[in-house]
This record gives C-alpha cells, structure tokens and sequence, in this order.
C-alpha cells in the first residue's frame, strides 16, 4: 500500500498552459537536435547541454540561435493558444534548392479531441438512448514517464544517421509552422508550400504524449542517387 500511494504522488498533472510549453520546448530542442545530427552545421558550431537526463548538443552559431530564437517566442504563444497543428523542419540543398529531408511533428491536443469526438457522437446518435461509451478522459501520466517517451524520440533522431542518406554538399533548412487560419501571424512571417520530398521515403517515427497534447514524429527522405 506504501509503494502504491508513493507511485501516485510522483505524478503531477500539467496544466494545458505547462504541457504546451513542453511540447514547445521539445520542439526546440529537436531543431538543434537534428541539425547537429544531420551536419548541417559544422559539429564545431555546437555547445554541449544536459536535457531530458541526455547529453544534447545546441547551436552556438548567432544567426541560428536568433533565427530558432525568432520561431520560438511566436510558437510559444500559439502552443498554449492551441493554435498549431504541425511544425516540420525541412533540409534544403543550396546548390540545386531541392528539398533533401522534412522532419514533421504533428500535435494533436487531446481534450479538445475527446470533445469533438463527443459532440459528434452526440449528434449521430440523437435519438439512442444512452450508453457508456463515451470518450475516455486523457490518461495522467508522471513526468519521468512523459520525459521517458522523448528520451525515445531523440534517441531515434540520434540513430537516424544509420539509415538517412548523407547530406551531400552544403545545405540550409526552413522551419514551417502549421496555425490555425485565425492565428494573429507576424508581419515578417509569410506562407510557404509544404515543401514535400518528391518520392521521397517515409519513416514514423516515435509520439510522446502528456495529459492534453500527443506529438506524432515523421522523416521523410530523398533516396540517393
């Protein structure tokens, strides 16, 4: 009884305030995460910090840091807002402009699924009578559980050179933001395609999932020549 009232008291509920800034943070951290990974910047151009319990690498190249910077004071907002749908990082070769790689991570936001899963239902089945089956409440989940999912996905990020092919000559990325339509978009801030790899391969990578949000992680790829 001891071991099981102690388990419980390890778990503290986020707030959709506190999970968004998580899922934010996440998403900083694998933009530096994958660019030092896929050598898109020289390893010299990296910093070493502890995260999540791993050893992570950062950039601490000024343009970068400003640029990621500059995303994420806007995303921050739009996160607890619960504006964002999708943020995907995209690997650009400079010399022929093709697009090389799209790192994509999709947010769902759990409550206000099981919501629209409800109001649905509801609808469809106007004049049933009532049962249980009803949407289920998100599971609560501990942090060293939620920081054990992430711990996954960069792991995977890490192993990922094993099977993406190498970047060949210089390369730049672009990060695109997925808002809702009636998201406030700063003036600098314009649209953008979707920037897709063209027959490109497709790998699902590992979700992580709190309370109110579930992140969803997908490369896709150019095969080589």
């Amino acid at each position: 009884m001891a071991e099981d009232k102690q388990d419980k008291s390890k778990v503290h509920k986020l707030s959709l305030k506190g999970s968004s800034r998580l899922v934010a943070e996440f998403f900083e951290y694998s933009l530096h995460t994958i660019l030092f990974q896929r050598g898109v910047y020289p390893a010299e151009d990296f910093t070493p910090v502890k995260k999540y319990g791993l050893n992570m690498l950062v950039s601490c190249d000024d343009q970068v840091k400003a640029y990621i910077k500059k995303i994420m004071k806007q995303l921050d907002r739009w996160m607890i807002g619960g504006k964002i749908s999708k943020l995907v990082l995209v690997i650009t070769s400079k010399e022929s402009g093709e697009h090389i790689e799209r790192w994509q991570f999709d947010v769902q936001i759990l409550a206000k699924s099981a919501r629209h899963r409800a109001s649905k239902k509801n609808g469809d089945k106007e004049n049933a009578a009532p049962d249980d089956d009803t949407p289920a409440t998100p599971t609560e989940k501990s942090e060293t559980e939620i920081q054990s999912e992430i711990q996954a996905i960069f792991r995977q990020i890490t192993a990922s050179v094993t099977f993406l092919p190498m970047l060949d000559g210089d390369c730049t990325f672009n990060v695109l933001v997925y808002a809702d339509a009636d998201s406030d978009v700063p003036i600098e801030w314009g649209d953008s395609d979707a920037k897709e790899i063209k027959n490109g391969e497709k790998v699902q990578l590992r979700s992580f999932s709190t309370t109110s949000h579930k992140v969803d992680t997908l490369v896709s790829y150019r095969l080589a020549d």
